[in-house]
């Protein structure tokens, strides 16, 4: 009854699966850091906008979060892996994990017809809303204790952003796994995915296929820095949008990232690197890994 109107945006429609891999944690990243000039607000509505494509999971129901949230004021936004926290004076979080299509808004959609979720604000002009064009997201509503138990309890390993060498070799080395296949792995590191796993490797100049195992002490130090080199290069960029367009930062405005791209979805292009040969796409565990045979080792 009170949500706000949001106009009419026209978009493009997903025309890849290159689109699928995002948001990773610079995506995320910079979702969060849009979203906070909504700092400080107190929750006026929430709900549901009525959507006729495949729902999104939201738990517990829209009428239980609405009676634990509004009146309630927005205490920060954070950054949990790939998901985004939302934490009120109340002492509930709200959790969004965006997955492979989701945006969190704070201006115009790119479409109507995948709007999923909205907030409005106590005497502000300011929106929020959850944006899905596959349906995929998720939003979970947490009270305190729950949190604290979900914290405890949870299966992420240590934040890309916050690895050291040493940390990495000792989660990382005893696999016998691929290091890129590793890399993905939640429960190892978290917040990386697909895309940026191919571009830490090329610019570690470590083969993706390589066992954890067989890499010596220097080349973890190498990763790790490639891990903090690309991820923050990435968040300066606004992250990726790729050939489909689907990916946007809290203003509906592009990433620019893809630009600085070196080996993903660059299968069958000459290595900007070293000038020698075509980068090659091969599959990991069911997901298109790029890397330069030259490179690479």
């Amino acid at each position: 009854r009170n949500r706000k109107t949001v106009p009419i945006v026209t978009g493009r429609c997903l025309s890849s699966h290159r689109g699928f891999p995002v948001p990773e944690l610079p995506e995320v990243e910079t979702m969060v850091r849009g979203l906070q000039p909504l700092r400080n607000l107190t929750i006026e509505s929430l709900g549901r906008y009525r959507c006729s494509r495949k729902p999104i999971s939201i738990r517990p129901t829209v009428a239980t979060i609405r009676r634990r949230l509004i009146g309630r004021q927005l205490l920060s936004i954070s950054r949990l892996a790939k998901r985004v926290v939302l934490e009120f004076s109340s002492g509930d979080r709200l959790v969004f994990e965006p997955r492979m299509t989701g945006l969190l808004l704070s201006s115009d959609p790119p479409t109507t017809a995948h709007l999923r979720f909205f907030m409005t604000f106590l005497g502000a002009s300011h929106q929020f809303s959850f944006w899905d064009r596959r349906g995929l997201g998720t939003i979970t509503a947490f009270s305190n204790s729950q949190w604290q138990l979900f914290m405890t309890s949870k299966k992420l390993g240590p934040d890309a952003l916050a690895v050291t060498a040493d940390s990495l070799q000792a989660r990382l080395q005893p696999c016998r796994r691929p290091i890129k296949v590793v890399l993905m792995d939640q429960q190892y590191i978290a917040g990386i995915g697909n895309l940026y796993a191919s571009e830490i490797l090329f610019r570690a100049n470590i083969d993706p296929r390589r066992q954890c195992e067989s890499l010596r002490n220097e080349e973890w130090q190498t990763v790790s820095n490639a891990i903090i080199e690309v991820l923050q290069d990435a968040i300066a960029h606004e992250g990726s949008t790729l050939s489909d367009g689907t990916y946007r930062n809290a203003l509906n405005q592009n990433g620019s990232y893809q630009n600085q791209h070196r080996v993903y979805a660059r299968s069958d292009k000459r290595c900007r690197e070293c000038q020698q040969t075509d980068i090659v796409r091969i599959v990991q565990n069911q997901r298109a890994t790029f890397y330069c045979p030259v490179c690479q080792v």
